[in-house]
């Protein structure tokens, strides 16, 4: 029997890690993942640590609310925080089942200062990496990360590892 998961999200990048994380940590198990669009209700950019963590919550408690048949409800957000004059990029993954919640965040890089410049203007991480690096869409392909790391770490890596972070009172239920 399988296990179905709720991605609160319509990214490609988003549902596809969201699998592997539970193929890593349950591979014995088969899933069904959906990808679907619900509110972060946080500002389209998260500028602090805590307001990126609110929005995966958000996401991962109306995934829950909305589509009650599954067994995992996983919200992913992407933010970004000032650190003095610099900017560190990270997101945030929390997963709900009927009776547990896991969280964690991701590793953080520092964002170049020509992104950083144009966030402070107003633009999205994402829209900021496509005009600095001539990209489209950056942030449903290899994100920041990918752009920044040649791709040694891309986007679908970057979570994968934070989804198995995020499992850990799944994998031992006794002390959680």
């Amino acid at each position: 029997m399988g296990s179905k998961i709720i991605v609160a999200s319509k990214n490609p990048i988003k549902i596809n890690s969201v699998k592997l994380g539970y193929q890593k940590v349950f591979s014995n198990l088969d899933f069904e993942c959906e990808g679907v669009s619900v509110p972060s209700d946080v500002s389209d950019q998260p500028m602090s640590n805590q307001e990126t963590l609110d929005g995966a919550i958000n996401r991962a408690t109306h995934a829950k609310k909305d589509f009650p048949n599954a067994n995992f409800w996983v919200g992913i957000e992407g933010g970004i925080e000032k650190m003095g004059e610099e900017m560190m990029a990270f997101a945030w993954i929390v997963i709900l089942s009927k009776d547990k919640k896991g969280k964690a965040r991701t590793g953080t890089f520092f964002l170049p200062p020509k992104v950083v410049e144009l966030i402070n203007q107003g633009k999205e991480l994402g829209e900021a990496d496509d005009i600095v690096f001539g990209h489209s869409n950056s942030k449903q392909k290899n994100g920041a990360v990918g752009i920044l790391t040649d791709n040694i770490i891309d986007r679908t890596q970057f979570y994968v590892e934070a989804m198995v972070l995020a499992l850990i009172p799944f994998l031992n239920k006794d002390i959680y």
